[in-house]
């Protein structure tokens, strides 16, 4: 807790460094997007293998193949739910704070957005949806860092992992074991942060002006309004119809925690 607080700190900083840097100095912070770019790339670099890796240790140790097909399910039906709630009260928020209230789209830059809106996925069917999530490549499913198909495999890579009982259990450990690197580098990772952080803002605030702070904050807020709102309301009623108390479950994730502030991420 106390390394999040210094995080915290450190990254609040960074951005108030980098709105001066585009302030006065908006030469400089126009080329410094690349600082911030090169962190959320280190952040992607790692999601595909940690994801691979937790769900097949997960299952992998769960034993029972019907045990894990019954939490499975559970699972599913708990995140829809959930996931549903969760983007409600995500809506409410912006509704009520209007993040983009302020922004005025002629002032914004424009440019070709195609590359982003043409292709195959203009035209997918529900039916091409779903064919799109098994991997043809599992190696190019990683390089690209497509989480459905990276989590289909690992679903499937974790059961039959399972299936091997005693004879896999050296592999799971060591799956195990490569897991916890990698949660090491995530928390290398996060002491980019901050520098990723007075990039981006430096960057910001350079090419579109002080005025964006205000909408940026905005945002920021209902971002953090929402989570605070899903956590202790929503979160706090599930752990405690599951019996356990919500405190003990943050304080058990607060790596991942120190995850999520350091990428903005919810």
């Amino acid at each position: 807790m106390r390394l999040l607080k210094n995080m915290t700190f450190q990254v609040v900083v960074a951005i108030i460094a980098g709105i001066l840097v585009g302030l006065f100095w908006p030469a400089v912070g126009a080329n410094l997007e690349l600082l911030g770019t090169t962190f959320i790339k280190m952040v992607k670099m790692v999601i595909a293998p940690i994801i691979f890796l937790t769900i097949v240790v997960g299952i992998s140790r769960m034993g029972n193949i019907r045990k894990v097909g019954k939490v499975g399910g559970k699972a599913l039906i708990y995140f829809e739910i959930v996931t549903t709630i969760a983007l409600i009260i995500g809506l409410i928020v912006v509704h009520i704070l209007n993040p983009g209230m302020g922004l005025d789209p002629h002032k914004m830059p424009s440019g070709d957005v195609s590359q982003f809106t043409s292709g195959t996925s203009t035209h997918m069917n529900w039916g091409q949806f779903f064919l799109n999530i098994v991997p043809e490549n599992v190696f190019a499913a990683f390089a690209q860092g497509d989480i459905l198909q990276v989590l289909f495999f690992s679903i499937l890579f974790g059961i039959g992992l399972s299936a091997l009982d005693e004879k896999g259990k050296p592999l799971v450990d060591f799956f195990d074991q490569v897991s916890q690197v990698f949660f090491k580098i995530i928390g290398y990772i996060m002491y980019a942060a901050p520098v990723g952080a007075f990039g981006a803002m430096a960057y910001t605030i350079s090419n579109f002006g002080l005025q964006t702070i205000g909408p940026l904050i905005k945002l920021m807020l209902s971002v953090y309004v929402t989570m605070a709102l899903f956590i202790f309301g929503v979160l706090m009623i599930i752990c405690k119809l599951a019996g356990f108390s919500l405190f003990t479950y943050l304080r058990y994730i607060k790596d991942e925690i120190l995850i999520v502030f350091g990428t903005s991420s919810s």
